[in-house]
């Protein structure tokens, strides 16, 4: 493995997301080695003492602070698709925005979380109803607020608001040869090996490559690589892809 001295990528990863008090990860060692964490706003999962936690862990080892709204879905940990109309969608995530500042958050980025993150990647009235919440916040903060996010949909709704878009690759997702996530429940869409995770987030920060589930080499121009913080070995894979990145050469930093 050559190193590569110039090459940057941020580590993001989506904590904070308790579930009726009770923590779904170990955000503590997540935390150590992660450069932006995407805190759960209370749609999904989340609540007032989680965030404010999130916060203190963040300010704590220097990590930046994203806010992850989602669909109100804490049934279906916003992995359910709900058709808002775009006014409510605003609504819902002007709401859960707040609810991370009112914890003390300085929110960096916006990261929609589960099926809200592909119904704006896909869908333009999705999109434009988030980015008007992004925006807001933005007015408000004095600062353009970086959606991170894949798909044309988000791309071409920051681009008309005047937004930061930043592209994100999947780190312990399976990909599908066109470039999308292979679907949970289907087979390979989840990966468990640290050293393959770590593998392919070298790859991904040197080369911008990733390998799908049938092999094939997919583009992914991302500048940052997500870990999910609930999958069993998100540890693991997190000390792993950081010492992988640490010894090619390549800087963990967040980019907001």
């Amino acid at each position: 493995m050559h190193p590569v001295a110039t090459a940057s990528v941020d580590l993001n990863a989506d904590l904070g997301e308790s579930v009726d008090g009770v923590a779904t990860a170990d955000d503590e060692a997540m935390f150590a080695v992660i450069s932006s964490a995407s805190i759960a706003a209370g749609g999904h999962a989340g609540d007032a003492a989680s965030m404010r936690l999130a916060v203190e862990r963040a300010a704590r080892h220097g990590v930046a602070i994203g806010a992850h709204p989602s669909y109100p879905d804490r049934a279906g940990f916003g992995r359910t698709a709900m058709d808002l109309q775009p006014a409510d969608l605003t609504a819902v995530v002007s709401g859960q925005l707040a609810a991370l500042r009112a914890a003390g958050a300085d929110i960096r980025y916006v990261k929609p979380h589960g099926a809200l993150y592909h119904a704006v990647g896909a869908d333009a009235d999705a999109a434009r109803a988030l980015v008007r919440a992004v925006l807001a916040l933005s007015d408000d903060l004095g600062r353009g607020v970086p959606l991170l996010a894949l798909g044309a949909a988000a791309s071409e709704a920051c681009a008309a608001a005047g937004l930061p878009f930043v592209r994100e690759a999947f780190l312990d997702r399976g990909y599908a040869p066109g470039g999308e996530l292979v679907p949970r429940g289907m087979p390979g869409a989840l990966l468990h090996d640290p050293s393959v995770v770590a593998e392919r987030a070298v790859r991904l920060a040197r080369d911008g490559i990733v390998e799908a589930i049938d092999g094939t080499p997919v583009v992914a121009d991302a500048a940052s690589l997500c870990l999910h913080g609930d999958t069993p070995e998100a540890v693991a894979m997190a000390r792993a892809v950081r010492a992988a990145l640490d010894a090619a050469g390549v800087e963990v930093c967040a980019p907001w």
